[in-house]
C-alpha cells in the first residue's frame, strides 16, 4: 500500500522583484522616451503643472517620470520651488541633448509624410520683421511656393525680442532678419550685406555736395524709426562716438513711410540700403554713407539645437545651401558691434 502525497499547487513563474524596494516606483512606466518628453515639456514650460496639461498627464505623473530619469542617470536634473522649475548643471547638458531628440521623435510622423508625399501638406513658419519681409523675402517666398505649392507658409511680422521669443517657443521653425547682439542659445549666419545710406530730397543741398561729411548732417533733422529699434540705435552710437551733434526731427515706422517724408521735404534719413529701389532713386537724393555707419546684414536665425523639419531646411537651402549646420550650434554667440 502507498502512501497518497497531497496535491501540490500549480506552478507559477516568479516575478523578479525590484532589486530595491522602490524601484517599480522610480522605473515608472519604463520609458525613458516618456521620461524624457517629461523633462524636456517641464524644461520649457517652467511647471510641473503647465507640462502634465501639455502632455495630458496628472502633475504627479510627471513628477514620478522626471523621479525615474533622475535615478536612471545617477544626478540632479531639477531644482524644484514653489514658483519655477530650475536646471541643474547636469539639467543643462542633458537638455541640450535631448530637447533635439524628443523634438524629432514628435515630429516624426509629419516627417514620414511629408517626405512620403514630396512635401505636400506640411507647415512652415518663418519669422521677420517688416523690411524682411516687403524687401528680402518676396523673391524667396516665390521661388519657394514654386517648388513646394502645397506647403502651408506662415511669415510671421516680428522684430527683435518678439522673434527671438516666437524661436525659443518654438512657435517659429526659423526668423530671417538682422542681429546685433546675438544671445548664446542663438544660432546666426548673414547672408545678406546692404550699405547705409544717406536720403534726402533732390532739391536738398546736401545733395548737391560732392561728398558728404558727418559733421554736415547737423543742421538737418532726421526722420528714423522709433528708438527701439535697432537702426535708431546705430544712428545714435555713431553720432556718439564722433561727438557730433544730431537732432531727430521725427520717429516713424517704416521704410515706406520714411522715404515718404523725406521727399515731401520734412526731414533727412539714413536707411539700409535694403529699401532702396529703382524708383525710389528717381525721386530722392541716394548717397553711400558706409564710411560713417557699419553695414547691416541680414541672415537665417535660429534656436541652436533647433531640429529642422523638411520644410524648414528647403526654405534655408533656397537662402543658401548648408546654412546652419550641427556645428553651428556649438560655436558661442557673436555680436556685429
Amino acid at each position: 500500500m502507498t502512501k497518497k502525497l497531497p496535491p501540490t499547487a500549480p506552478k507559477t513563474r516568479k516575478r523578479a522583484a525590484p532589486s530595491t524596494p522602490d524601484a517599480g516606483r522610480y522605473y515608472y512606466k519604463g520609458s525613458r522616451l516618456k521620461q524624457m518628453r517629461a523633462f524636456v515639456t517641464t524644461v520649457k514650460l517652467g511647471t510641473l503643472s503647465r507640462a502634465a496639461e501639455a502632455l495630458y498627464l496628472s502633475q504627479p505623473s510627471v513628477s514620478l517620470q522626471l523621479q525615474a530619469l533622475e535615478r536612471e542617470l545617477g544626478a540632479e536634473l531639477l531644482h524644484r520651488s514653489r514658483r519655477r522649475i530650475n536646471l541643474t548643471d547636469a539639467g543643462e547638458a542633458l537638455y541640450e541633448l535631448a530637447r533635439p531628440l524628443v523634438e524629432g521623435w514628435e515630429n516624426l510622423d509629419r516627417q514620414f509624410h511629408a517626405r512620403v508625399k514630396g512635401m505636400q501638406a506640411g507647415k512652415l513658419t518663418v519669422a521677420a520683421g517688416t523690411s524682411t519681409i516687403q524687401y528680402l523675402l518676396p523673391e524667396l517666398v516665390r521661388r519657394y511656393r514654386e517648388r513646394f505649392p502645397d506647403v502651408q507658409l506662415q511669415l510671421a511680422n516680428v522684430t527683435g525680442k518678439d522673434g527671438l521669443s516666437l524661436l525659443r517657443a518654438d512657435e517659429a521653425d526659423f526668423a530671417v532678419g538682422s542681429m546685433l547682439d546675438v544671445p548664446n542659445d542663438i544660432a546666426w549666419a548673414p547672408v545678406y550685406h546692404y550699405d547705409p545710406m544717406l536720403i534726402t530730397p533732390l532739391d536738398h543741398p546736401l545733395a548737391r555736395k560732392e561728398s558728404v561729411l558727418l559733421e554736415d548732417l547737423s543742421p538737418y533733422g532726421l526722420i528714423l524709426p522709433p528708438q527701439r529699434l535697432s537702426t535708431y540705435r546705430l544712428v545714435d552710437l555713431v553720432f556718439q562716438q564722433r561727438q557730433v551733434s544730431y537732432h531727430v526731427a521725427i520717429e516713424v515706422g517704416g521704410w515706406d513711410v520714411i522715404k515718404e517724408y523725406v521727399a515731401m521735404g520734412l526731414g533727412i534719413s539714413i536707411v539700409t540700403g535694403i529699401c532702396i529701389t529703382d524708383a525710389d532713386r528717381q525721386r530722392l537724393a541716394v548717397r553711400n554713407m558706409r564710411q560713417y555707419f557699419p553695414q547691416r546684414s541680414y541672415g537665417v536665425v535660429m534656436r541652436k539645437g533647433k531640429f529642422l523639419s523638411k520644410e524648414a531646411q528647403a526654405f534655408i537651402d533656397l537662402i543658401r545651401p548648408g546654412l546652419l549646420t550641427h556645428r553651428d550650434y556649438d560655436e558661442p554667440g557673436h555680436s556685429e558691434r
